[in-house]
């Protein structure tokens, strides 16, 4: 399974319109960030997590074939503004694309984008989506492979987390219930939210993420969701502990 990392940045992506902010100015590619999605590949099959508003350019630099299915997480704009442009998968494929996410979440995409689910009158430039309500503790399978949902809290907000084989993608995560923690038994790779270094209140900071790293002990994690608030790239990595690792746009790592 190969995991490629289209964007590891927070709401506004890094560098921040207008910003005066140190790492903003860096010219560090690590330091430069999309807003947070994933590809996840295995076999002949081919999905992502999320699809925010840099789902274009994230598809061009990643050279993603094709798409099976995207897996959202919630609602907020950071994730699904780029639902519109699977329309070159859906016009390549000749099949509408199945999206999977909490009934909230779909319903809310139904509204942003009616014409996308529109299913009389369609406007012939539209993609199709085919969606699935995703329920916890009820695991669904794609590609042959199960897929698990987790739930996890954003501040007051439902979320969705989701894990595949031995990998687990958390993002926009402040608080997991006990019940929820035991679903990452075994987990060799996880990949959970850091924000910043100061406390937030729907965000784990660094240190809240260190702290569950440390208690779902996975073989290696990755850290996602970066603000430039956290600081440079190359110097909050030499202050990790040697399995945790700082994800930059464009890491491909192989399960």
């Amino acid at each position: 399974m190969q995991v490629y990392f289209l964007g590891t940045g927070t709401s506004q992506g890094i560098p921040v319109i207008g910003s005066t902010h140190p790492v903003c100015h860096s010219s560090d590619s690590k330091d430069k960030r999309l807003r947070v999605s994933v590809w996840i590949s295995w076999g002949n099959t081919s999905i992502v997590i999320d699809c925010g508003p840099d789902f274009r350019q994230q598809m061009l630099s990643s050279g993603c074939p094709k798409l099976d299915a995207i897996l959202f997480t919630h609602e907020h704009s950071d994730h699904t503004a780029g639902l519109d442009d699977i329309r070159p998968f859906f016009f390549k494929q000749k099949n509408e694309i199945p999206i999977y996410g909490h009934q909230r979440v779909l319903e809310n995409l139904k509204r942003r984008f009616d014409y996308i689910f529109e299913t009389e009158n369609k406007y012939p430039g539209a993609p199709g989506v085919q969606p699935f309500e995703v329920i916890n503790n009820h695991n669904f399978a794609i590609g042959g492979t199960e897929i698990i949902p987790i739930e996890v809290n954003h501040g007051d907000l439902q979320v969705f987390g989701y894990r595949v084989q031995d990998f687990v993608y958390l993002t926009d995560v402040k608080t997991v219930d006990a019940i929820e923690i035991e679903k990452l038994k075994g987990v060799k790779v996880l990949v959970v939210n850091a924000l910043r270094e100061e406390v937030h209140h729907s965000h784990f900071s660094l240190q809240d993420a260190l702290d569950f790293i440390h208690l779902v002990k996975p073989e290696k994690a990755y850290l996602i969701h970066i603000s430039h608030l956290l600081g440079f790239h190359e110097e909050v990595q030499k202050r990790l502990p040697e399995n945790v690792f700082l994800a930059y746009d464009n890491l491909k790592i192989i399960l």
